[in-house]
């Protein structure tokens, strides 16, 4: 295997493992993350919408079922980590370092993901 397609696994792996934890986090305390989204000007009722988004991105683009649909999940995703990433600014909680790393994560997936043959 060569190193580009690991680099793609292990990006694609890494956002995985992200939205995973933030699907399993909106899923296990939806009253305190509807909360939260709301202390930063989002509505509190995107949290089951946005869990299902992210879980269906994934199996999306791990899924290879369709370019079109794949590059709809990862603009899905740039939108997403985009404003989380402006949501935990604004809050100043912190918590912008994993929104960093998905925003790595995911231009190194996306773009090597054009380049390999998953």
């Amino acid at each position: 295997m060569n190193i580009k397609k690991i680099a793609y696994y292990l990006a694609t792996a890494v956002l995985t493992g992200i939205m995973i934890f933030s699907v399993q986090m909106y899923l296990r305390n939806p009253e305190a993350i509807a909360g939260y989204f709301e202390s930063v000007n989002y509505p509190g009722y995107l949290v089951y919408p946005l869990a299902t988004a992210k879980i269906l991105g994934l199996i999306a683009i791990w899924g290879n079922f369709s370019k079109w649909l794949k590059e709809w999940a990862y603009a899905g995703f740039f939108f997403d980590v985009t404003l989380a990433f402006t949501a935990h600014m604004v809050a100043k909680d912190g918590g912008e370092l994993f929104s960093i790393i998905a925003f790595f994560a995911l231009m190194v997936s996306y773009f090597l993901g054009k380049t390999v043959r998953p």
